[in-house]
């Protein structure tokens, strides 16, 4: 069964068709023009897709355009779906207050059930970093730190000489001293980003060894994966569209 999966950001729409672990083919689209009602762009950028697709899932992060994501697709006449803590099949959500729980990231949770088995660590690496927990009682619970984005754009914000760098800036950065104002935030952001992210794991695998827990396996999802140490990334598995797959789970799963 292919699914046509829809992720919506606060800035961009992810999509992709998407058929168990394979996720065919993939797109963005900008949010925003969902705002103001349906989207017959979006809908042309979908129409192939939907040629071979026996429903949608979507996740949101955006609830105000949900109503007119939805009309935007009603015209092709398929079952639609939207995955939230109410919604969710199949994992048990051990969270204090479940409605808290990112929609996107109980969509990577379920996937990485399916998929790959508990107990899990989920790094996802987007604006924010967020860590998500799996094990045999369920979802329960993660971390959620500054992204890499965030941390470049409030040094340059927040003091006056200092610039703003780009992501792509921050890649292979060299050295431990730096020589120059942009080389010694390189390496603060970069080093500093990278060892962040290293502690916070270190912290999770110790409380789930203190309990008991088997050996997690650790899967990373997210576009600033890249910007974390070579030996860092070789602890994850990296998954690209984790999201979308969870998606595709979550409809076959309410049938």
């Amino acid at each position: 069964m292919k699914i046509l999966s829809i992720d919506v950001g606060n800035t961009s729409t992810h999509y992709g068709l998407v058929d168990g672990q394979a996720v065919i083919q993939t797109g963005h689209f900008p949010t925003r023009h969902f705002i103001d009602g349906p989207s017959a762009e979006f809908a042309a950028a979908i129409t192939l897709l939907l040629e071979h697709a026996e429903g949608i899932s979507f996740c949101s992060v955006v609830p105000d355009i949900n109503a007119n994501l939805v009309a935007s697709v009603k015209p092709f006449g398929l079952p639609v779906f939207h995955l939230t803590h109410e919604t969710c099949r199949g994992l048990n959500l051990a969270y204090p207050k479940p409605a808290e729980i990112g929609q996107d990231r109980i969509a990577n949770s379920i996937a990485v059930q399916e998929f790959y088995g508990v107990p899990a660590i989920i790094l996802d690496m987007g604006t924010a970093v967020t860590f998500d927990i799996i094990t045999s009682v369920g979802y329960e619970g993660g971390i959620i730190a500054p992204g890499l984005a965030v941390m470049t754009h409030y040094l340059h914000e927040q003091t006056a000489l200092l610039p703003e760098l780009s992501e792509d800036d921050l890649l292979n950065v060299e050295g431990a001293i730096g020589k120059s104002t942009v080389h010694a935030m390189k390496l603060g952001v970069a080093v500093g980003f990278s060892g962040m992210v290293d502690a916070l794991r270190a912290r999770v695998l110790a409380e789930l060894h203190a309990r008991g827990e088997g050996e997690p396996i650790v899967l990373s999802t997210g576009g600033s994966i890249a910007n974390l140490t070579q030996d860092w990334a070789q602890k994850s598995l990296f998954v690209e569209d984790l999201t979308l797959m969870g998606l595709a789970v979550a409809f076959k799963r309410q049938q």
